[in-house]
């Protein structure tokens, strides 16, 4: 059920008359990809709660070069509701850069992202709000039960850890699609250009007020995930290497430590010479030692050509998004 939250009495916290008298605006942002089934009940839905917590509002739909009817069903959509938008990308970007144009295109104080699947309920977003109202500059809904398959939860876990070492901040763990935070936080990643982001660790350039609650997870009801193992694993190691130096302090940790192996291996063999007469015989010890060495090498080179590529990418300016059209309806 919707909780019940009174306008002004929100709207009066999040904006003191004595600082700066207005009311509360909120801007959500939904990124869409192949759900041409969900938007009518989620813009729906949608209405419904953010007309219960303030008189301004809008939502955003970036559509991210879907397969289906999903662009069409945007249309309709905003000719049918006063407040929507519609933004269609050339082509699948990814729901980070499709999250990122919305952030952009956003005009009101307070952004809201979740997904277009309805597994985020719309009806909890009064409780993230009240989080902001408190102070908090970013909020996150962590869901109480995931409602995924063993191995998509396993590649969910990596990915929160990625995000722990990127981001630095404790609520890393409990991370999730579903957010609320001030749109003034965008000022701080304005000039961001590469085509490999991350919001959440973006929104950490700018605050370190982070905070989550529990949400309700909603199994899905229409189509299946466009996240595989296989997306999450790469989008997990693309958070480590493009905002975090800690594989390159891994590989100069693992260079220090086989330096540290390679020296005792020489005292291994000094002292059997000096304490026996005889050298280690064998080609299998002198194969496994350079097995382990050339190993430890390739890795630490392995390391640092991602970040080669990284840079590479950057010197190309390949752009983030490239927006094809853009619709509104607007108030009267």
């Amino acid at each position: 059920m919707l909780e019940h939250v009174e306008k002004l009495d929100l709207e009066a916290m999040l904006t003191p008359d004595a600082e700066r008298p207005g009311r509360l605006t909120i801007s959500a942002v939904v990124p869409v990809y192949n759900s041409e089934g969900t938007l009518a009940e989620l813009v729906r839905r949608l209405q419904a709660v953010l007309a219960s917590l303030c008189d301004t509002f809008e939502i955003i739909l970036v559509n991210d070069g879907s397969r289906d009817r999903s662009w069409p069903t945007v249309r309709a959509l905003v000719e049918a509701y006063p407040g929507v938008r519609g933004i269609d990308l050339m082509r699948n970007y990814g729901q980070h850069n499709a999250l990122l144009a919305g952030i952009r295109a956003a005009r009101y104080e307070v952004i809201v992202t979740l997904d277009d699947d309805l597994q985020n309920p719309p009806e909890e977003i009064p409780a993230l709000i009240a989080k902001v109202v408190e102070g908090y500059d970013v909020v996150y809904g962590a869901p109480a039960h995931e409602r995924h398959g063993v191995w998509r939860d396993l590649a969910s876990r990596l990915t929160k850890l990625a995000l722990q070492t990127s981001m630095g901040v404790e609520t890393a763990r409990k991370v999730s699609a579903f957010r609320v935070f001030r749109t003034q936080l965008r000022n701080a990643f304005a000039a961001y250009r590469s085509p490999f982001l991350s919001i959440d660790v973006l929104l950490t350039w700018g605050t370190n007020r982070f905070t989550a609650v529990a949400a309700r997870h909603e199994p899905r009801t229409v189509g299946t995930s466009n996240y595989t193992l296989r997306k999450l694993i790469t989008h997990a190691l693309n958070m480590i290497t493009g905002f975090s130096t800690f594989p390159l302090q891994l590989a100069s940790m693992i260079g220090f430590g086989f330096t540290l192996f390679g020296l005792a291996v020489l005292a291994y063999v000094l002292g059997r010479v000096l304490l026996e007469g005889s050298s280690v015989p064998g080609f299998p010890f002198l194969a496994s030692v350079i097995a382990i060495f050339s190993g430890a090498q390739l890795f630490a080179l392995g390391i640092i050509g991602e970040y080669l590529a990284r840079m590479h990418f950057r010197t190309m300016e390949k752009p983030t998004y490239t927006i094809r059209e853009q619709l509104s309806n607007e108030r009267e």
